[in-house]
């Protein structure tokens, strides 16, 4: 079976957030795959905890229930802790609303014929596709308070309602570890000092965040927000150049040990976008700075454009795929990166992939980004882009651009401090492999 999609928006996610705090999500039960009828509905959500249950109807009203209980067949717990909501729909901005259970009543009732049963005040009749509601166990719920006049359910989805789980990647959060880590990048030598400079080029989807990374990079160090590089919306192209950047301190000015390059984005069909013959001829440094794509040929070695590389200093040393981990990677990106990828091997280049974005993928993230090795979310995105491109888990790491902000973020600056981190690791293992006296 195919992944199955949840239907909550961000927005819709962001309001639950208010109503239940900072837990996961887990998709257990959605009528419209696994089917409308209550054996369905508990064959996947019994004995499962603390879970919400979201009802769709027809005019795109949004409500349901929380309770802390199992839902177990023939059973009736009270459940003090248990509510009704309903939540804002349409981008309309008001907030969640909540309607907490009376005290000591029995708040979830378990019907074999039905699906979930709030105190006889919400019942989802998944067989007959309806939402039912009655006054009673649930404070201030009055009639079609939480759905309007229509009753017919269009969707029923359930989800488990999970504590945040231990960090599957740790990291320090203070600003301590980030000046750390400043230091570190500063101060950083090559190995063996066989190049001056790290180069790392950038690949990647119109769109991915390529010129937000450097954007972002640059002003960690510059001490404030930066456009260097322009910035196109979500899917504006606005590199069409080969571009390198070298970054400069804050105060002393001095030029830090690191060149990211900037590259056209991928596009899905063959003959547009980046050539990925170009790909190869600038990590072998036959690319010159401010080289002009040409999507309807790529350049060719032996024109007026082309540089022999001398020394080391011109090749690149390491190639980070940037990618939006809030959209999926189509089977035609897939593969065209995946192509990439293979010829990069040949050449025995590390190559890594940026997550950008990841606050969008994961609502937890929006306030909190030190959440993010938390996040079930972003865990399954890097296992998934790790079984599509063949690249190590370890070699893929979540980031947040500055693109909206005005101002510099501690989490933001260690997440995107410890992706350079990284790369310069992989440029020096590259480095020792090919190191002449080795």
């Amino acid at each position: 079976m195919s992944e199955i999609v949840s239907r909550l928006t961000a927005a819709n996610r962001k309001d639950l957030a208010q109503l239940l705090g900072k837990v996961n999500l887990h998709l257990l039960y959605k009528a419209s795959v696994h089917g409308f009828a209550g054996k369905y509905f508990y064959e996947k959500c019994g004995g499962q905890g603390p879970t919400i249950t979201v009802g769709y109807n027809k005019p795109g009203l949004i409500s349901g229930g929380y309770t802390s209980q199992d839902f177990c067949q023939n059973s009736s717990e009270v459940d003090n802790k248990a509510f009704l909501f309903g939540l804002s729909t349409h981008g309309s901005g008001e907030k969640p609303r909540r309607f907490a259970v009376k005290a000591d009543t029995v708040a979830v009732y378990n019907d074999v014929n039905s699906g979930p049963n709030f105190g006889h005040s919400l019942l989802f009749l998944l067989l007959s596709r309806q939402i039912q509601e009655r006054s009673g166990n649930f404070k201030g719920v009055g009639k079609n308070v939480l759905f309007g006049s229509n009753v017919n359910l269009v969707e029923c989805e359930v989800y488990r309602v999970e504590e945040l789980k231990t960090p599957w990647r740790h990291l320090t959060w203070t600003t301590e570890r980030r000046q750390e880590q400043i230091d570190f990048i500063k101060n950083y030598t090559p190995y063996k000092s066989l190049t001056s400079q790290a180069r790392v080029l950038l690949i990647g989807p119109n769109g991915g965040g390529k010129s937000s990374f450097i954007n972002s990079v640059n002003s960690i160090f510059r001490g404030h927000v930066t456009n260097r590089v322009m910035v196109g919306g979500e899917s504006t192209r606005t590199t069409t150049k080969y571009s390198t950047y070298s970054f400069r301190g804050e105060k002393d000015g001095i030029s830090l040990p690191l060149i990211l390059c900037d590259t056209m984005g991928l596009t899905e069909p063959t003959l547009y976008g980046m050539h990925s013959d170009d790909v190869i001829r600038i990590i072998k440094g036959h690319v010159p700075n401010k080289y002009q794509f040409n999507t309807a040929s790529p350049i060719q070695v032996d024109t007026k454009n082309s540089i022999k590389p001398t020394t080391i200093d011109e090749k690149i040393h390491c190639v980070a795929y940037v990618l939006d981990a809030s959209k999926p990677l189509s089977s035609q990106m897939e593969q065209k990166i995946c192509s990439i990828k293979s010829q990069i091997n040949d050449l025995e280049i590390p190559q890594i992939v940026l997550l950008t974005k990841v606050d969008k993928e994961c609502i937890l993230l929006d306030n909190d980004l030190e959440n993010v090795y938390r996040s079930d979310l972003i865990e399954e995105k890097v296992l998934e882009v790790g079984n599509q491109l063949a690249v190590p888990v370890s070699n893929i790491i979540p980031v947040k651009n500055y693109w909206s902000n005005h101002d510099l973020h501690c989490a933001t600056d260690i997440l995107l401090l410890s992706a350079l981190i990284h790369i310069l690791h992989s440029v020096d293992d590259y480095l020792e492999n090919i190191d002449p006296d080795w």
